[in-house]
């Protein structure tokens, strides 16, 4: 069953470089329109211009091994998460179309209405996959059958309405630190206080949704009584919180981004601890939960997608990592820009 561990790990991972990746992506698009000119708007959008479609790919990857790795727990969440997925997908096509069009015609009312497309459909993406997590973490009405048994209105309610505001904000204060790495002159300095502006946003429903958290969903804090050394990613969260802002007054914006990095990947192990063994939890009760024993492919499967993953992997981290270095500095507009 070891086996099973280690795809439930590897899942993390791979949500956690997405998060990582396209968070701050999200986090551009979301701050997009308070950019005051057309040149300060094509400078955002190339930002993550050759990047963003690459950052998806650690999305896509996810979505193959937990289909290959816990088949049910697939079928189930696609199924029962039907409408939100969909509205996500839709906004992360959005989200391209509106990259890609928006230079295509030299028009004021044209450029604009990609202009919103882009911030409407980067702010919807981070906020279904909110309403997502938060869902995970209350529970779905899945029977004994493995299938979802609710209505599109159970999606939404105040804890998982929270938790999709606190992706908005994680995402625009990621994406805030990595445009001013990425800008200079007159809108880095306007960006700098975008950091500020987006940091306190972060901050405020950062604790209110921990608060609601512990308050409302005891089940969450489980692991951490059962496993204390879980309490270590607690405190290197808060640690890596702490620095943002000490960063950005230092004015150190590279750490300021190691330390958003940390922040999101900790929100990721948080999460992982606190959801184990469980992959999906039903409202219906405890014996209805689908985990990582009773949802998986067999032994076989998993020993040889641990395979393939060992030989895929290495391919996708070096192609992530040339492409980030070709592209580093600052953004400059040329005539192949968007």
């Amino acid at each position: 069953m070891i086996l099973n561990y280690i795809w439930f790990v590897l899942l993390g991972v791979l949500l956690t470089a997405y998060g990582v990746l396209d968070g701050f992506d999200f986090g551009v698009g979301i701050l997009h329109l308070r950019a005051r000119t057309d040149e300060e708007r094509r400078l955002i959008i190339n930002s993550i211009g050759p990047l963003w479609d690459g950052n998806e790919v650690w999305l896509v990857v996810f979505g193959g091994a937990l289909f290959a790795a816990f088949p049910n727990a697939y079928a189930t969440a696609l199924s029962g998460y039907y409408v939100p997925i969909m509205i996500m997908l839709c906004a992360l096509i959005f989200r391209a179309v509106s990259i890609e069009f928006r230079s295509k015609k030299n028009s004021q009312v044209w450029r604009q209405t990609w202009d919103v497309s882009f911030c409407v459909s980067s702010t919807l993406a981070a906020f279904i996959f909110g309403l997502i997590v938060g869902n995970l973490f209350i529970g779905l009405p899945i029977g004994a059958d493995m299938e979802y048994h609710g209505h599109i209105h159970e999606y939404f309610n105040p804890y998982t309405l929270l938790v999709g505001c606190f992706a908005v904000a994680v995402c625009a204060m990621h994406g805030s630190i990595y445009l001013y790495l990425k800008t200079e002159g007159e809108l880095q300095k306007r960006v700098h206080g975008w950091m500020w502006q987006t940091f306190g946003i972060f901050l405020f429903f950062y604790i209110l949704t921990t608060i609601y958290t512990l308050v409302q969903i005891p089940e969450a804090v489980i692991n951490f009584k059962r496993w204390p050394w879980a309490s270590i990613v607690v405190v290197l969260n808060v640690l890596a919180i702490a620095n943002i802002p000490r960063a950005i007054y230092l004015n150190r914006p590279g750490y300021a981004f190691v330390s958003s990095i940390c922040t999101l990947a900790a929100f990721t192990f948080l999460f992982g601890i606190a959801m184990y063994p469980n992959l999906l939890v039903s409202s219906f009760g405890h014996q209805y939960n689908l985990n990582i024993y009773n949802s998986a492919s067999s032994q076989k499967t998993l020993s040889i997608m641990l395979i393939v993953a060992a030989c895929g992997l290495p391919f996708v981290l070096s192609y992530t990592a040339v492409v980030y270095w070709i592209f580093r500095g600052k953004v400059q507009l040329g005539k192949m820009s968007y």
